[in-house]
């Protein structure tokens, strides 16, 4: 299950293979990121899915 290298918290397979570097690793989730954009996105592309 992959998580967020900041936080721990668990991140879906879905974030994680968009918001994941090459290497997998996702470097903040929506709940921890300064970046209300990545949390906005998510929020958007949950209700669309």
């Amino acid at each position: 299950m992959p998580s967020c290298d900041h936080c721990g918290s668990h991140v879906s397979e879905r974030f994680a293979r968009v918001f994941a570097d090459e290497y997998g690793r996702v470097f903040a989730c929506p709940n921890c990121s300064a970046n209300a954009g990545i949390a906005e996105v998510a929020r958007q592309r949950t209700r669309n899915a």
